[in-house]
């Protein structure tokens, strides 16, 4: 009894003292102290149990803490909610911009961009935005309006197309093992295969230098009509090979392209293109079908242009079309030029050159390449893009069944009934195949 009672003077002693350097508030609380202690001096049974004065409940301020009128604040204990507190911490992450290396499998899918409103034709966006909004990378609002968090494809591929090395740029929350979270909201035939932090003003259409297609097809598709096997069991000669070399080559440069894409006339300036490199790889054999690849490189492309490059060439290996048509479908006359099937068409890669001679070395980004996702992306073109190819064509026989058509095409014909006038770039291109408009919105 004789400590606590030493114990009262001391806290009676401090009471004093702040009394002179602290407010009123302070004193009040000392009091609370004393109040408790004289109760556990003398626990009578009929004492009155004693409660805060209004004046000192708390109140929440709004930011998570309980204020008291007086001004002191206690802030809540984290954890009392459960699973409420990672969903707050992300809410308090500050958003960054981002690029997104994606691959995907575009089997199914009718296209790459969201169509907001038009629920029955799935996009690859439509996945990746939900997956983003159930990680906590954006907020659900951000998914309903993408202009929020700045949100921009390198490429729009079309119904179909796959991807290796698709490039998104956005704003997010750079929450804990986000790419583990955003392919966990994923299918498997999507995934984010890498992450790197860009400039605030970095838009990933805008700031591409080149996009890099390829375009995998059974080389039964070089059969001459007049003397090769027209089926699986053909093999690619190393004669036909180059020739088909030499005649992808000749696309290298910058010509008129109006003959290989729709609504551009040949006065269009914008029918202009230049395509860097462009060749055949050598053929290789799977399930009993000879494939080889065919990859073109340029700064951008036009709705279906790639398809009908690759269509012309083709048609001349295999004996329909004479190889002066080439030259002669830059010219301003009307060429018919076929276009080869959708199926097999990747986009490979895209390149930011300039912003990473600008950028990549200043010490806060990073150059926008990448080397240690390689062997990822291998992987994921293994296991998800070459099967749906390949069991595709063995399924629906695209390539035999266009090859047919070839022979219906008038490849001699020098005809100039367009009018340029009229099919003068009116408006906006429709989205091709070929992750085409990537230099219009």
């Amino acid at each position: 009894m004789l400590a606590l009672r030493c114990g009262l003077r001391a806290v009676i002693g401090r009471i004093r003292a702040r009394n002179v350097r602290g407010g009123r508030g302070e004193v009040e609380s000392l009091s609370l102290l004393l109040i408790a202690a004289r109760l556990r001096i003398d626990p009578a049974p009929s004492a009155p149990s004693v409660q805060l004065p209004l004046a000192m409940a708390k109140r929440p301020n709004g930011n998570g803490e309980g204020q008291e009128e007086n001004g002191l604040q206690v802030k809540r204990v984290k954890g009392a909610e459960g699973g409420g507190d990672e969903e707050e911490q992300n809410k308090r992450t500050p958003k960054r911009k981002i690029v997104l290396l994606m691959a995907y499998s575009g089997k199914g899918y009718h296209g790459m961009q969201r169509n907001l409103g038009s629920s029955q034709f799935k996009t690859i966006e439509d996945d990746l935005v939900s997956a983003l909004v159930q990680s906590g990378c954006i907020p659900e609002n951000h998914g309903e309006d993408m202009k929020k968090m700045s949100f921009q494809r390198c490429a729009r591929t079309d119904k179909g197309v796959s991807a290796a090395g698709q490039i998104v740029s956005l704003k997010v929350r750079l929450i804990d093992d986000i790419l583990e979270k955003i392919n966990k909201h994923l299918p498997s035939h999507i995934r984010i295969l890498g992450l790197k932090r860009v400039t605030g003003g970095f838009n990933s259409k805008n700031k591409c230098d080149a996009r890099t297609y390829a375009y995998m097809l059974p080389t039964f598709a070089f059969a001459h009509k007049d003397h090769d096997v027209q089926e699986e069991a053909y093999r690619l000669s190393k004669e036909t090979l180059d020739k088909v070399n030499r005649l992808l080559a000749c696309y290298k440069g910058t010509h008129n392209f109006h003959n290989f894409t729709s609504q551009k006339g040949p006065k269009d300036p914008s029918a202009r293109r230049y395509i860097m490199e462009m060749y055949c790889g050598e053929p290789f054999v799977r399930e009993g079908i000879e494939f080889a690849v065919i990859k073109v490189k340029g700064q951008s492309f036009m709705m279906h242009q790639i398809r009908k490059m690759i269509g012309l060439v083709i048609a001349i290996v295999k004996g329909y079309a004479p190889e002066s048509i080439i030259e002669r479908s830059w010219g301003e006359e009307k060429v018919d030029v076929p276009k080869a099937p959708g199926l097999g068409l990747v986009l490979e890669r895209v390149h930011f050159e300039k912003y990473n001679r600008r950028f990549g070395n200043d010490g806060l980004h990073e150059p926008l390449e990448w080397e240690e996702e390689e062997e990822k992306i291998a992987v994921f073109k293994e296991k998800h893009i070459y099967p749906t190819i390949i069991n595709t064509e063995r399924e629906e026989k695209s390539m035999m069944s266009w090859l047919s058509t070839l022979s219906i095409h008038d490849f001699n014909s020098s005809t100039t009934e367009m009018e340029a006038d009229n099919n003068n770039s009116k408006g906006v291109d429709a989205e091709g195949s070929d992750g085409c408009n990537d230099d219009s919105d």
